[in-house]
C-alpha cells in the first residue's frame, strides 16, 4: 500500500469534492480516498500493483478538474486565474448593470442599448462563465451534479431568455435578463476569489513553517568550507553553522558551542545553550557561537519536515462530522434542481404567473442554493485549528481526536516524565557533623554511570564543588558504592550496605523513613564506618503540574495517575498534585489494561504519556497525547504531540479542540440555516403574504457571502489565546 497527495484545481463546492472522492473510491486499486475542499487536496491510499499516481490523476482530470503538478502547497494558480476572470467580468458587467438598472430608473436612454447589452454580456456568459459550463459538462458526463450545474443552468436560462426576447419581443416580451446573468457570474467569481484568498490565510501555519526551512548549507569537505544546496546534504556529512545562520538539517554537535533559538519548534522565546554531543534541529537559528555538526536526519526525516507532514495530513483527512455534510452534498444539487423546476411549474402553469416571474424564481432557487458553505464548514475550521496548534507547539496528527476531545471525561497521566521532570535530582542534603556530605558522596559516585550517581555529581557541580577522583571504586549491585579517597573509606548506599559494613544508622531511622514517605530515595553516606549524612534524591514534580490538574478537575474531568512505581512514592506524588485516583506498580501491558477497564465503565479517556512503556496505553485510549521530549514510539502512537514538554499545552489542546468544534458546529448550523431559509424565500414563499420576490442578483450576492462568511468565522480561531 502506498499514499499519494494530489493538489486539485477547479473545485467550487462540496459536490465537487464529493464527486471526485466517490470516483476515486470506485477506481481500480484505490483503497481509500479523502478530498478536502478547503485545502484543495486529495489524499489517496492505493495498491501499487494495480494503479499509480498518474492513473489516479487521470481519474480526476476525466472529471473536468486539473491536478497541479507543482507540489508547492501554496501554488497561487487558482487565485491568479480567478482574479483575472473577475477583472474581465467586472469590466463588461458594470456597464450592463448601469444601463439596465440606474439609467432606466432615471430615464436615461442609450442608443442601441439592447445590442450593447447583448454584446457586453456574451463574453461574460461564455468566456468568464466557461469554467461553470466546463464543470457542468463533466458533471453531466459522469451522471452527477454540482454547483457548476446550478450556475450554468441558472445563468443560461437568464441569458437565452434575454436573447429570445431580443429577437422575438412580441412572443417573449421585451424584458431582458442580461444584467441578471452577468451580475450573478461576476459575484460568484468574486466570491470564489475571496474564498481562495481567505483559504490561503488559513494555510498560514504551513507556509510559515516552509519559509523557516533554509535553502543552503556550508559543507566541510577535505578541510574546506563549501556552500551547497540543502538537498545535496547526506547523512553523516559535517556541516558548519556560523552565528546568525539557520541550522540546515537535524544533527549532533561534534565541535563548538552555540546558543540556539528553537522558538519555531518549541514556542520558547529563551535561546537554548548547546554543546558537543547535543542535538540540534533544522530551521532553528544559531544566535551566537560556531559549531560543527554531523547530519543525522535529512530531507523528509528532519523534525521541521515531519511537523509540516503531520499538519498537511491532519488537514487533508476528514473529521467524522464532515461525513454528514458529504452525505447531504451528494443529494443536495439534484434536490435543489427539482425544487427549482417544481417552483417554475407551479408559478407558471398552476398559479398563472408570467414567464418572466416564473423564470426569476427558477434562477433564484438555483443560484442561492449553492452548497459551498456546507462543504467549507468543517475543513476550514480543521485547517485553522491544526494550524494554530502547530504555531503553539501542539501537533494534531489525527483530526478525529479534535472531535473526540469534546467527549473526554477522564484524564490519565503517566507519572515519570509526564507529571514529573523524568530526571532524578538531589533535593535534600543532610549533614550530621562538619564533614561535607555532598563532596564525599560525589567523590564516591564519580566513576559510576548510574542515573542517581549523575544526579549527585550534577548537584555538586551546581554548588561549585570540584570533585576529585577516588583512588578506589567498587559498585555493589543493589546496595551502593564503596570508594577510597586519601585513606578515607567512603560508603554511599542503602541500609543493606550500612548493615553489611556494621555502620550504625538506627538513631536516624525516623528521619530516613520521613524522607522515604515523601517519595524520596535516600542514600546514607558514611566515612570510615561513621554515618555523616543523608542524600535525598527525587524526580521533581513539574512546576505547572498541580495547576494543570486543578484546571482539569474544575472542568469536570476525573484525573488519574498511572505508574510502574511503588504505591508509597506514587501516593505521595499524587497527594502533592491533588490527584485522588492512583494506579501504581503496573507493567506496560497492564497500563493498557487499566485504560480498558476505565473504558468498560463508560469513561471517555484521554491518556498523556511520554515513554515506550506508555505506548500500549496511548494506543488504547480514546484520545492520546505524547510529550514531545518523550520516546519516538510514544510520539508515533499519540494522536496529539506536545512539542514543548509543557503540561499547560494539554489544556491548550483541549481548549483549542473545543473552539474548533464550536466553529464547525456554528458553520454547519449557519450553512443549514442559510439554505433552509434561502431556498423557500427564493421559491417565492413570501410573495403571497408580503409581495416580496427575491431578485436573482441578490441571490447571487447572498450565495457568495455565505461561503466567505463561513471561512471568516473559521479564521477567528487564529485569535485563540493559550495559557
Amino acid at each position: 500500500m502506498k499514499n499519494a497527495k494530489l493538489k486539485i484545481s477547479g473545485m467550487h463546492c462540496a459536490s465537487c469534492s464529493q464527486n471526485i472522492e466517490s470516483s476515486l473510491k470506485n477506481s481500480n486499486g484505490v483503497l481509500k480516498a479523502n478530498v478536502n475542499l478547503a485545502t484543495e487536496t486529495a489524499f489517496v491510499e492505493y495498491d501499487e500493483n494495480l494503479t499509480n499516481p498518474q492513473k489516479i490523476a487521470k481519474v480526476i482530470e476525466n472529471l473536468g478538474y486539473s491536478v497541479i503538478k507543482n507540489d508547492d502547497v501554496f501554488n497561487d494558480y487558482e487565485i491568479k486565474k480567478l482574479k483575472k476572470l473577475f477583472i474581465i467580468s467586472i469590466i463588461f458587467t458594470l456597464p450592463v448593470f448601469l444601463i439596465s438598472m440606474p439609467f432606466k430608473w432615471f430615464g436615461i436612454e442609450i442608443p442601441y442599448e439592447n445590442i450593447i447589452l447583448l454584446c457586453l454580456s456574451t463574453p461574460v456568459q461564455f468566456f468568464v462563465g466557461y469554467i461553470f459550463y466546463r464543470g457542468a459538462f463533466y458533471s453531466l458526463k459522469n451522471r452527477k451534479a454540482s454547483m457548476d450545474t446550478l450556475i450554468a443552468v441558472g445563468t443560461s436560462a437568464a441569458y437565452f431568455y434575454s436573447v429570445l426576447s431580443f429577437f422575438y419581443p412580441l412572443k417573449f416580451g421585451d424584458h431582458l435578463y442580461f444584467e441578471t446573468s452577468t451580475v450573478i457570474i461576476t459575484f460568484v467569481i468574486l466570491g470564489k476569489w475571496m474564498e481562495a484568498l481567505t483559504k490561503g490565510k488559513a494555510s498560514h501555519a504551513i507556509k510559515k513553517l516552509m519559509e523557516i526551512r533554509p535553502k543552503n548549507a556550508i559543507l566541510l569537505k577535505d578541510g574546506k568550507e563549501i556552500e551547497i544546496d540543502i538537498s545535496l546534504i547526506k547523512k553523516d556529512d559535517i556541516i558548519v553553522v556560523k552565528p546568525g545562520m539557520k541550522i540546515p538539517v537535524d544533527g549532533v554537535i561534534i565541535d563548538g558551542y552555540a546558543t540556539i533559538d528553537e522558538s519555531m519548534l518549541t514556542g520558547e522565546s529563551i535561546p537554548v545553550e548547546k554543546v558537543k554531543g547535543q542535538e540540534v534541529f533544522g530551521g532553528t537559528i544559531n544566535k551566537n557561537g560556531y559549531i560543527r555538526l554531523k547530519a543525522t536526519k535529512i530531507g523528509e526525516e528532519t523534525m521541521i519536515n515531519q511537523i509540516i507532514k503531520l499538519i498537511e495530513d491532519a488537514q487533508t483527512k476528514k473529521a467524522p462530522i464532515q461525513k454528514i455534510a458529504d452525505k447531504i452534498s451528494s443529494v443536495f444539487v439534484p434536490v435543489v434542481f427539482s425544487i427549482a423546476v417544481m417552483s417554475f411549474f407551479i408559478w407558471y402553469f398552476v398559479l398563472s404567473q408570467s414567464l418572466y416571474f416564473a423564470l426569476s424564481i427558477f434562477i433564484s432557487v438555483l443560484i442561492i442554493a449553492c452548497p459551498c458553505a456546507l462543504g467549507l464548514a468543517t475543513p476550514t475550521a480543521i485547517m485553522l485549528g491544526s494550524g494554530k496548534g502547530a504555531e503553539m507547539g501542539i501537533l494534531i496528527k489525527n483530526t478525529e481526536s479534535i472531535e473526540k476531545m469534546n467527549k473526554i471525561d477522564t484524564v490519565v497521566f503517566d507519572k515519570t516524565g509526564t507529571l514529573t521532570k523524568g530526571k532524578p535530582e538531589v533535593v535534600d542534603v543532610i549533614s550530621f557533623g562538619k564533614n561535607n556530605t555532598l563532596l564525599y558522596a560525589a567523590i564516591a559516585e564519580k566513576n559510576s554511570d548510574h542515573p542517581l550517581a549523575e544526579a549527585v555529581i550534577k548537584k555538586a557541580e551546581e554548588n561549585g564543588i570540584r570533585v576529585p577522583n577516588p583512588s578506589q571504586f567498587k559498585y555493589i549491585p543493589g546496595n551502593g558504592i564503596v570508594s577510597k579517597y586519601k585513606n578515607i573509606k567512603i560508603f554511599v548506599g542503602n541500609r543493606s550496605l550500612m548493615n553489611s559494613n556494621n555502620i550504625d544508622f538506627k538513631e536516624n531511622e525516623n528521619k530516613i523513613q520521613e524522607f522515604e514517605n515523601q517519595g524520596k530515595t535516600v542514600f546514607l553516606v558514611a566515612l570510615n564506618k561513621k554515618l555523616i549524612g543523608l542524600i535525598c534524591i527525587s524526580d521533581s514534580i513539574k512546576d505547572e503540574a498541580k495547576q494543570v490538574v486543578e484546571i482539569l478537575k474544575k472542568d469536570g474531568k476525573e484525573v488519574y495517575m498511572i505508574t510502574g512505581d511503588n504505591f508509597r512514592t506514587a501516593n505521595y506524588i499524587a497527594s502533592q498534585l491533588g490527584i485522588n485516583n492512583v494506579i501504581a506498580e503496573v507493567m506496560p501491558n497492564e497500563k493498557e489494561n487499566e485504560i480498558k477497564k476505565l473504558q468498560k465503565k463508560g469513561k471517555k479517556v484521554l491518556m498523556i504519556g511520554d515513554g515506550i512503556n506508555d505506548a500500549p496505553a496511548l494506543a488504547r485510549a480514546d484520545v492520546s497525547m505524547a510529550i514531545g521530549a518523550g520516546s519516538d514510539i510514544a510520539i508515533e502512537t499519540g494522536d496529539i504531540i506536545l512539542v514543548k514538554n509543557n503540561l499547560f499545552d494539554a489544556i491548550n489542546a483541549i481548549n483549542l479542540s473545543k473552539l474548533t468544534m464550536k466553529k464547525i458546529k456554528q458553520n454547519m448550523f449557519w450553512a443549514f440555516f442559510y439554505n433552509s431559509l434561502g431556498i423557500p424565500i427564493a421559491a417565492g414563499a413570501l410573495y403571497p403574504f408580503t409581495g416580496f420576490l427575491l431578485n436573482p442578483m441578490i441571490a447571487g450576492v447572498a450565495m457568495a457571502f455565505s461561503s466567505v462568511s463561513v471561512v471568516i468565522n473559521s479564521l477567528t480561531i487564529k485569535k485563540f489565546k493559550p495559557l
